[in-house]
């Protein structure tokens, strides 16, 4: 009985590495992309594309450290690596930040799943539709870990074969094989030039882009749940930074030289299907918001599973309530779904009280928390190299100085965003959240004590 006891107080292992290479790029290709990119050119035009890549060279900074620190202690995800560095209070701080982060990042692929359907659905409410989207996920995410696995292989095979078919219409629809009214010339450097708000205006998309790479470090949370991980990180980075890169900026160009960037709408439906309705390919724009309505189904699937995992790990050390331990007898945690499941409610209730902005709103705060995330990681590349027992093989080039780099770009990034009035209300809500968990690691320390104290030797 005991034996029985013990085994469904553990999350089972039953992710493979085809698995967790899709999931990641899951986290990574959503709302972001497919609906962001029209936030990102109304600021930047054009000049995005130098926004991603610039995100993009930190992103492989911190995916490196923190597959460094993951190869060096494993089996420690980032709430453990956090621990480990830096004690109780820093733990539980970026823990319970994480966790909002991505809690906000699931509703807000929620909200523009429901979004996408009123693509075909105009006359019913936002809030309907994305509850019905918010009930199929949190119903998958009541399966065992290998079936979620699957679930999420197809998913998000699904949305990188269509970014690679958008190239693919993309690329001969600019070179002329495919006859459109599209002037990739006159619409990518045409209405007000490649910088069309100046440099600041690419400087100010930053924090979008952040958000929509936010969610590489779900590797981090995989570790627990991963078999062979020595092998599988290294291949898993490598590929998924390069990859990420170019679904994002060559669809960005596209984008751009088949409709004008002012052109598009960052408030309508995705970018993705305004371009095919501009040029006029039949059916292809329902075809299109159909693969978009599965791909952001897909990073929210992450997203549930990302604040799951973070929940439970955080309650093995006394960092959360006890009852998100709750595993079903698959070894799903039940008790991580639920309070997730309540903050998906929340959600879709400011999407009934303002549902013309609600999206936006809510995409500018997971930038900021990301930032935060990505320092503290970095942070604890640095605090840590020191103690490893030995230097692991896939370790970071140039350390510390390319790290210092990542962190002192993460931090630049953040302050010019909290110093910009345009961002006041994600600035002000980030820094009630900091307080609040300021705060509650001071609170619930004590508990935290008891916890291990309570814990079998």
């Amino acid at each position: 009985m005991r034996a029985t006891e013990e085994k469904n107080e553990t999350l089972r292992r039953g992710l493979l590495p085809r698995h967790i290479m899709l999931m990641a790029m899951a986290g990574m290709i959503g709302t972001g992309i497919f609906k962001g990119s029209g936030d990102t050119l109304s600021i930047a035009g054009p000049s995005v594309t130098i926004a991603y890549l610039l995100c993009g060279l930190i992103l492989f900074i911190v995916m490196v450290a923190l597959e460094e620190l993951a190869i060096a202690y494993p089996g420690l995800n980032i709430q453990h690596l956090m621990h480990k560095a830096f004690g109780f209070r820093v733990s539980i701080m970026i823990g319970w930040l994480y966790w909002i982060n991505w809690m906000i990042v699931t509703v807000v692929e929620i909200l523009a799943a429901g979004s996408f359907l009123e693509y075909w659905f105009p006359h019913v409410p936002l809030w309907v539709l994305a509850g019905v989207c918010g009930l199929f996920i949190v119903g998958i995410n009541l399966f065992q870990v290998s079936l979620y696995g699957e679930f999420e292989f197809w998913f998000a095979g699904i949305k990188i074969a269509a970014i690679i078919v958008f190239i693919i219409l993309g690329v001969l629809i600019l070179f002329g094989i495919i006859p459109s009214p599209a002037n990739p010339v006159k619409n990518i450097f045409g209405y007000g030039g490649f910088f069309p708000h100046g440099f600041g205006g690419m400087i100010q998309a930053l924090l979008v882009v952040i958000f929509s790479y936010g969610g590489s470090e779900l590797i981090g949370l995989t570790v627990t749940e991963a078999k062979d991980v020595e092998h599988v990180l290294p291949k898993v980075i490598k590929s998924v930074v390069s990859r990420v890169i170019m679904f994002y900026i060559l669809p960005i160009i596209i984008i751009c030289g088949m409709m004008p960037w002012s052109s598009v709408s960052a408030t309508q439906s995705s970018p993705f299907v305004q371009v095919f309705e501009a040029v006029g390919l039949p059916g292809v724009p329902h075809l299109m918001n159909f693969v978009l309505l599965t791909a952001v189904l897909s990073a929210a699937n992450s997203g549930i599973y990302a604040t799951t995992r973070t929940l439970y790990s955080m309650a093995e050390r006394g960092e959360a309530p006890k009852f998100v331990r709750k595993l079903s007898k698959r070894g799903v945690p039940l008790g991580g779904i639920a309070l997730t499941t309540s903050f998906l409610v929340i959600g879709i209730v400011l999407a009934y009280l303002a549902p013309g902005q609600i999206i936006n709103q809510l995409m500018s705060i997971p930038g900021f928390t990301i930032c935060l995330v990505w320092i503290a990681i970095c942070a604890a590349e640095l605090k840590l190299r020191p103690s490893y027992e030995r230097l692991p093989f896939f370790k970071m080039a140039g350390f510390p100085y390319m790290t210092i780099l990542g962190m002192a770009s993460l931090s630049a990034i953040f302050l010019s965003f909290v110093l910009n009035g345009a961002n006041r209300v994600g600035t002000i809500t980030c820094f009630i959240i900091m307080g609040f968990l300021i705060v509650v690691s001071f609170l619930v320390k004590s508990g935290s004590e008891q916890a291990k104290s309570e814990r079998p030797s």
